[in-house]
């Protein structure tokens, strides 16, 4: 568990002042939020943004779709709505079987 100080310290560390930016550190700035992973832009003693790197924002995202989905799935079991299906029955509907998943000789054309 972490302590207090250890979490305040830590958020003072995340704040980056506007001001930064506008005296050209925006590529040190970057580097710290490769290394940290975030950092809040701090406009007037007002947070304005938070700055997080690529994969952490891929994190989050797999996170909250993972979240949103089993919400739903948590919903359906304790409604008892909706029919369930296999994945083969899924695949069927769509004319579609796992072996046809499987063959990497399929081609795909985007235009």
């Amino acid at each position: 568990m972490m302590t207090s100080s250890r979490m305040t310290g830590e958020m003072l560390d995340a704040l980056v002042p506007i001001t930064r930016f506008n005296r050209g550190e925006s590529g040190k700035i970057f580097d710290e939020v490769k290394a940290a992973g975030c950092k809040v832009v701090v406009k007037n003693n007002v947070p304005t943004c938070v700055l997080i790197s690529p994969e952490r924002y891929k994190e989050l995202m797999e996170e909250l779709d993972d979240a949103y989905l089993l919400s739903l799935a948590l919903e359906r079991e304790a409604t008892g709505s909706g029919k369930t299906y296999t994945l083969e029955e899924m695949l069927a509907m769509d004319g579609l079987t796992l072996d046809a998943l499987d063959d990497d000789d399929d081609e795909v054309e985007f235009e």
